[in-house]
Order: C-alpha cells, then sequence, then structure tokens
C-alpha cells in the first residue's frame, strides 16, 4: 500500500470528532450498553404477538423511559463536566506560566 493515504489518516485521527470519541468513550459505550439491556428488557418482556407480559405494562415503559432519559442526561453532565475539568487545568496551568514569567521580568 503506497504512502498517498497516510496523510489522510493522520487528518483522520488527530481530527475533534475522533478526540472526543477517544476522550469520551468508555462513557458512551457504558451508557449504551445501559441502554441497549433495557431496551432488550422491555422488548423480552412483550409476547410474540406484542402484547405485555410481566412487568412491561405502561407504568415499567414509563419508567423504564425516565431511566434512560436520566442516565443519559447523567452521561451528558459527565462529559461536560470533564471537559470543565480540562478547561480548568489549562487555565491555571497558563496562569502558573505567566505568574512565573511576571516574578522572571521582575527579577530583570
Amino acid at each position: 500500500i503506497p504512502n498517498l493515504y497516510l496523510p489522510r489518516w493522520q487528518k483522520i485521527f488527530k481530527s475533534r470528532l475522533v478526540g472526543l470519541a477517544v476522550a469520551y468513550g468508555n462513557t458512551v459505550f457504558i451508557v449504551l450498553i445501559v441502554i441497549l439491556i433495557l431496551l432488550l428488557f422491555v422488548w423480552g418482556a412483550c409476547g410474540e404477538a406484542g402484547r405485555p407480559q410481566g412487568p412491561a405494562h405502561p407504568a415499567s415503559r414509563s419508567l423504564l423511559r425516565r431511566l434512560v432519559t436520566l442516565i443519559s442526561q447523567q452521561a451528558v453532565l459527565g462529559a461536560s463536566t470533564e471537559a470543565f475539568r480540562k478547561q480548568a487545568e489549562g487555565a491555571s496551568q497558563a496562569a502558573r506560566r505567566y505568574m512565573e514569567d511576571n516574578d522572571a521580568l521582575r527579577k530583570v
């Protein structure tokens, strides 16, 4: 395979979208697994004719829908919290550098 495709792949892997997928991949994966398990639970509770059997009556479905909503909201909040933490760390590092530069200039 010629190296003609190498720059294209480097651009793809250095893109912001891939970076976000890598940064939040674990959280997104866990949320998707929980959603799939809940959906399989609801789907499995319905019989072949589509009639609810067992805990899949309307109150259970609304409860499951609420749980899925809460889990997805928690995932979004967790991701934004992580982004805010990284932003705060970057700001504190920049402030530290500026203070060190300022001290160095005062000594000169």
